[in-house]
């Protein structure tokens, strides 16, 4: 810990008076003011993002984020972010109100003030803490947030897309520069109205701010080459099977459970695939099939009900009467030649 113009400065967070100078924020005037303010930009800039897919954007709130952590702390920076989310959707409506997107805002504004709230603000802590946002919170914290949100609000299962991590490592070392850049215009002024403790004479971009840039850049790329291999090795395939093709890869997947089990009877036999993961470098598939007997006795047009039994989900098989599980198996098909992929009518 350093004093600078009277001012206590901290080389971390791990203090008990970094920690109660924080919290006395809460009570100093000057910094809730700022803090409104702050709170009402990220508001306002809210809706001016450039979209990348259905529930991918990229907008310019972070700067202001990034500034208003490093000038109020960590817990004015929690309090900021659940207010920005929550004022946020009350003025800028975008589908179903989900209140744990709220933590990533949080997380966000909260790992920028770790980094720089009374801190001499150099490029090293803006590199960092760009880089835990862009993969730590963006991509890691909010996969299960947008999981819960598919699977609560929409009803369907949430793939996450590489393109969002694709997206933070791209945007990552652009959002850094510009960081750095709109911090040495306005550590100056802010230092002399009494803001913030240090000024902007740490702040260059010199060839190890560059190596540290570019090290951090290969090892997020690194990060995203080993996701993008487990993601796809475990999201299933069944997920966005279209009814057709869900109807035809059922009924394929039960020629190879009766070829398997001989003692099946093929006339009131329904296997439903209950996961499809597919092997990264691998044209293996591993379905999981659960296998039931189907009583259609008693229906009108059995071969329709037989064709609607054929044609279900996991979850809507297990839940129908004319539906009796007798096991569970595994089948694993490679792309080539004998596999499901194909329309395959039933025998």
């Amino acid at each position: 810990m350093e004093k600078n113009n009277g001012a206590k400065l901290f080389s971390h967070p791990f203090s008990k008076e970094y920690w109660r100078l924080a919290f006395r924020e809460l009570k100093n005037p000057k910094m809730l003011v700022f803090a409104a303010l702050v709170l009402t930009l990220r508001v306002i800039l809210k809706p001016l993002k450039i979209p990348v897919t259905a529930d991918l954007s990229e907008g310019v709130g972070f700067i202001v984020n990034a500034f208003g952590s490093m000038v109020y702390g960590p817990v004015l920076a929690l309090l900021n972010g659940a207010l920005s989310d929550t004022l946020g959707y009350l003025m800028h409506p975008d589908g179903p109100y989900f209140a744990p997107f709220m933590i990533t805002e949080m997380a966000g504004s909260f790992v920028y003030a770790l980094f720089l709230y009374r801190a001499k603000v150099n490029t090293p802590r803006l590199l960092l803490s760009r880089f835990c946002i862009c993969f730590f919170v963006n991509v890691a914290l909010a996969y299960p947030i947008f999981v819960l949100y598919y699977s609560m609000m929409l009803g369907k299962d949430y793939n996450i897309a590489l393109i969002r991590v694709v997206k933070n490592i791209a945007m990552f070392p652009i959002e850094t520069i510009i960081l750095v850049l709109v911090f040495r215009s306005l550590l100056p002024p802010f230092e002399r109205m009494g803001f913030v403790h240090a000024g902007a004479e740490n702040l260059s971009m010199d060839k190890k701010h560059i190596a540290l840039l570019a090290a951090l850049f290969v090892a997020g790329a690194g990060l995203t080459f080993w996701y993008g291999v487990w993601s796809y090795n475990t999201t299933s395939l069944s997920a966005s099977y279209t009814p057709e093709q869900r109807l035809n890869r059922n009924r394929a997947i039960e020629q190879y459970v009766l070829e398997k089990h001989p003692e099946l009877d093929a006339e009131d036999t329904v296997c439903i695939i209950e996961s499809a993961l597919p092997k990264a470098f691998s044209p293996e598939v591993t379905y999981q099939v659960a296998v039931y007997r189907a009583d259609v006795t008693g229906s009108e047009d059995p071969a329709a009900l037989m064709k609607e039994l054929e044609g279900l989900s996991k979850s809507k098989a297990a839940a129908r009467k004319e539906m009796t599980k007798l096991l569970n198996e595994t089948v694993v098909l490679t792309q080539n030649g004998r596999e499901p992929e194909k329309n395959m009518e039933r025998k």
